[in-house]
């Protein structure tokens, strides 16, 4: 009996045989390197004055503390997953990195200029979809042609 799916060890399950091809393994890589560009490029600008006095100004308690300590979470975890590099790991940073920058730095629901709150929930929802993608890889893992998969 033929099946078409085949046993994934990273996984330790089976995953459908069309996953596994030669062309389609460079999609799990490409996907991690566009998720986490945003993280690796502007975890950097968490150790400027502008950012921090921007956060600061957004009610961020501690923020010349808690920004720099941000963007080196955001640094690592991008890092982390863009190399499959304990990934699920780096995962969770990220996760820890976006629930409270979503929270504290994008509160829609109090600003009263419509054209500014509408980008604020643009950004909000714009986190809120990066942490559900932060969330399958702390679960699946870096998948194909990373650190973790050669290990």
């Amino acid at each position: 009996m033929t099946t078409n799916a085949v046993f994934h060890p990273e996984h330790g399950h089976r995953v459908p045989r069309e996953h596994t091809s030669d062309a389609t393994r460079f999609l799990v890589p490409l996907g991690r390197l566009l998720f986490v560009a945003i993280f690796v490029m502007s975890g950097p600008n968490h150790f400027k004055g502008q950012m921090i006095e921007h956060a600061s100004q957004a009610g961020v308690p501690m923020a010349n503390l808690l920004v720099p300590a941000s963007g080196v979470i955001a640094l690592v975890g991008g890092l982390s997953v863009l190399f499959g590099f304990k990934a699920r790991w780096g995962a969770w940073l990220l996760v820890l990195f976006l629930v409270p920058v979503t929270f504290m730095m994008h509160k829609f629901w109090t600003i009263s200029d419509p054209a500014a709150a509408m980008m604020q929930q643009v950004m909000f929802m714009k986190n809120i979809s990066m942490l559900g993608a932060a969330l399958m890889i702390a679960y699946f893992g870096a998948g194909p042609i990373s650190i973790d998969a050669r290990r």
